[in-house]
């Protein structure tokens, strides 16, 4: 038997459930993982809550990335072996696998060994963020050196991925926060500049720091009233990202400084790289280059127990935390 996290129907953190569950052996293709910490996402917040890409079917599971120790392997896998340290990447539906369980099955084509340097926290915390944020600002942007990057929500995973990345290729990020308080801290994180959005003008400091010309690629997971703003912000031929949904209020589309600009706003989402084999094997060997020689370095902001996956998921939607929040198992 092992633990599994499910629901029941969608809701609030409280509707997570831990039940004493048998777990099947690996099937063709498939890893079965002894899981050791999990990372949290957004993404399974809005899964559990009904507001996600896939609509759950009940009773559901959770989790797109765990990293622990392989503990069998299906038929057709032959590129792993039991007691292989390993980590998931989120490139499966949540309705077929859930990784909030002390044990657990994945595709063999999510699962792989990160670099011996990261703790079981650091690895289950890296791929979505760095993925994500991989393919937009390399694999679609072209990001690079004299470039000037705008990240909004930058506390977030995500938005710390972003930092790095710009700063592995050369890049100038401008972070974006609502408030003051985390300005150090994404100033330690690597933000070249940090821009606190209830107390500044957003248009006009970007405008300052580029001398005018606004920044080339801007990846907003946000959306609602201020995007209007981030258009004006954006230079002329930029690339504006649109990857999320934080806001509740409508997203507005400023056609004027779309096509007086020719602005390109692209919808986007990790699964247009996980989804493409040849796409997903350069994500994965920038990534591990970076975690390797440590220009990209997950930041854990909390861990919690199994045990307190409810408290967990509420931290999660707290926006208190710097990075990645976190379960040990």
């Amino acid at each position: 038997m092992a633990k599994v996290v499910r629901f029941h129907q969608t809701g609030g953190p409280e509707v997570l459930k831990i039940e004493e569950l048998d777990v099947s052996p690996p099937g063709q293709n498939e890893v079965q993982i002894r899981i050791k910490a999990i990372g949290l996402n957004r993404a399974e917040a809005m899964f559990r809550l009904g507001q996600y890409l896939e609509a759950p079917k009940l009773p559901a599971r959770l989790g797109y990335e765990a990293a622990g120790t392989v503990a069998a392997v299906g038929p057709g896998v032959g590129s792993f072996k039991v007691g292989d340290t390993v980590s998931v990447i989120p490139s499966f539906s949540l309705n077929s696998y859930g990784m909030y369980a002390d044990l657990a099955n994945a595709p063999v084509h999510a699962v792989v060994k990160h670099p011996a340097t990261l703790s079981y926290e650091e690895a289950a915390s890296a791929w979505m963020q760095y993925v994500t944020a991989y393919g937009a600002l390399i694999d679609i942007a072209g990001l690079t050196k004299g470039d000037t990057l705008v990240i909004p929500a930058a506390s977030s995973s995500v938005g710390i991925a972003a930092i790095q990345i710009a700063n592995k290729v050369g890049a100038t990020p401008i972070a974006l926060t609502r408030g003051s308080s985390k300005r150090q801290a994404l100033l330690d994180a690597g933000a070249a500049h940090v821009i606190s959005t209830d107390e500044q003008d957003l248009v006009k400091e970007i405008m300052s720091l580029t001398d005018g010309k606004g920044a080339r690629v801007i990846f907003d997971p946000v959306g609602g009233p201020t995007f209007a703003k981030l258009t004006q912000a954006t230079a002329h031929q930029g690339i504006l990202f649109l990857y999320g949904a934080l806001s509740t209020d409508p997203t507005p589309l400023p056609l004027f400084d779309v096509l007086s600009k020719w602005i390109t706003i692209r919808g986007y989402v990790m699964m247009e790289i996980t989804s493409d084999p040849a796409r997903l094997e350069k994500a994965k060997a920038f990534v591990i280059e970076g975690l390797s020689d440590g220009s990209l370095k997950p930041i854990v902001s909390k861990t919690f127990p199994l045990d307190e996956i409810v408290e967990a998921h509420r931290f999660l939607e707290s926006n208190q935390q710097i990075g990645k929040v976190v379960v040990t198992v």
